[in-house]
């Protein structure tokens, strides 16, 4: 998909008045490297997820050389220097099956990051990335933490009556559920996830998308292209028995404005890292549903080291995870009981270490300053100019646009936001639109589109 719009790339920056003089690409952009080359621009990887997962990356050039047969079929965990080790049910989808064309994307994108002049990076960063003996011999470019990086609140005009409803609700009584742009559920586990809402009898707002047909992604590309009638997939009578317990939502809601709201004591999350973001720096619990992508490592970041989640028994993905078990983990984190405050609290002292970080003389926001030094130095003092290359899909997109307001409003950039046309989704417009609106801090910057061949 991206290696198609590398013409139409090529062409936009060509033909822009004022070029640009930096290209700061996503994970999967790194075949527009040698068209940042070409324009003397430099180049940086933006990875909007935890150090693990980039090591990961990183490593998988390595292990695809140590490691013989399939990895999921493997009985020891996989070693990365100087970071935690991966268990085989914990590799990212695209390393499921190595003769995939996913997979070796993913082994010539860990290859060419290095080639980069740095890597932006969405959380706190592991010593071994930095250390010469241990990752720092496969990073071997500078990586500057400049995250945790997370969408605004947002007005809340359109979703109203269910803000009056969380406004009449105790604080952190709600939990919230929602698997992401993209995450979708069987019509079995649709059941058993309705009746464990019902049994906690917790108040609940649940995001319902239809069951999947395809795949637990199968909703990725598609966010926001309709609406739909939730009853013809929900146990028969739920909505009648739950109309004061809870409300549902089809497709789409207001995340980061709901998870910000006093009201919502918790998270039954597919773990993206947007979601994870925004749930952590909203002080909110999490319950760890992981689904595709590199979801199972972020859910086991969550539950084994953060602790700022608990997890069902089973794999959601391999097995259907039963209405008492969702009835016990949903009480686990909203219920006043020893686990559930200890939860509580290690992610309210995670939202502060957040709010540190991007506070002025906070790590991340000083990292950053230290990326524009790097291209002012390049461009003699110029004003540096970026242009922000996203994949298709909201959890790629969001992260990158959020990066660009930062860089705009905190580091002087101008910046440019280029998108693929063919690919864009109605809810990905309105992300763009609303991103570059006059009342936006990059108003003043611009986006474009570049369709495929």
């Amino acid at each position: 998909m991206m290696r198609e719009v590398r013409p139409a790339f090529r062409s936009s920056i060509s033909a822009m008045k004022s070029r640009p003089t930096v290209l700061i690409a996503d994970l999967f952009g790194t075949e527009f490297f040698p068209i940042a080359d070409e324009f003397q621009m430099l180049k940086y990887v933006y990875i909007a997820s935890n150090a693990w997962f980039l090591a990961m990356f990183l490593y998988s050039p390595i292990l695809d050389k140590e490691v013989e047969g399939e990895y999921e079929d493997q009985k020891e965990p996989f070693i990365i220097p100087g970071c935690r080790s991966l268990r085989p049910h914990e590799v990212f989808d695209a390393m499921l099956d190595r003769n995939n064309q996913q997979y070796h994307e993913l082994i010539r994108t860990g290859i060419e990051i290095p080639l980069s002049d740095g890597i932006l990076f969405g959380a706190t960063t592991l010593a071994a990335l930095r250390d010469e003996s241990l990752l720092g011999q496969v990073a071997k470019v500078p990586i500057y933490t400049v995250g945790p990086l997370r969408r605004s609140i947002g007005s809340t005009s359109s979703t109203s009556q269910l803000f009056e409803w969380l406004d009449k609700q105790p604080n952190e009584s709600v939990i919230y559920v929602s698997f992401g742009s993209g995450g979708s559920l069987s019509h079995e586990q649709i059941i058993e996830l309705a009746w464990g809402l019902e049994l906690s009898q917790h108040k609940f707002i649940w995001v319902v998308r239809p069951p999947a047909t395809k795949g637990a992604d199968a909703a990725f590309f598609t966010v926001g292209s309709g609406e739909n009638d939730v009853s013809e997939y929900l146990p028969e009578g739920f909505l009648s028995r739950t109309h004061k317990l809870g409300i549902v939502v089809p497709m789409w809601a207001p995340q980061v404005d709901i998870l910000s709201h006093d009201s919502v004591g918790g998270f039954l999350s597919h773990c993206g890292w947007n979601s994870t973001i925004e749930s952590v720096t909203s002080a909110v619990p999490m319950i760890a549903w992981p689904l595709y992508a590199e979801q199972r490592m972020n859910a086991t970041l969550l539950n084994e080291e953060f602790g700022v989640a608990v997890r069902s028994k089973v794999l959601p993905t391999k097995e259907v995870v039963g209405r008492e078990e969702i009835e016990t983990v949903v009480r686990k984190i909203m219920e006043d009981n020893q686990e559930g405050n200890e939860i509580r609290a290690r992610v309210k002292q995670l939202k502060c270490d957040a709010e540190k970080a991007l506070s002025e003389g906070g790590s991340s926001n000083n990292q950053l300053s230290q990326v524009a030094k790097h291209c002012e130095i390049h461009m003699q003092r110029m004003k540096p100019h970026a242009a922000l290359l996203s994949s298709p899909g909201l959890g790629h997109l969001i992260p990158v646009l959020e990066l660009g307001k930062r860089l705009v409003t905190h580091h002087n950039f101008q910046v440019t936001v280029l998108v693929i046309a063919s690919h864009t989704s109605p809810a990905e417009s309105q992300v763009i639109e609303s991103a570059m609106s006059p009342s936006s801090s990059t108003s003043s910057n611009s986006h474009h589109q570049i369709s495929p061949a």
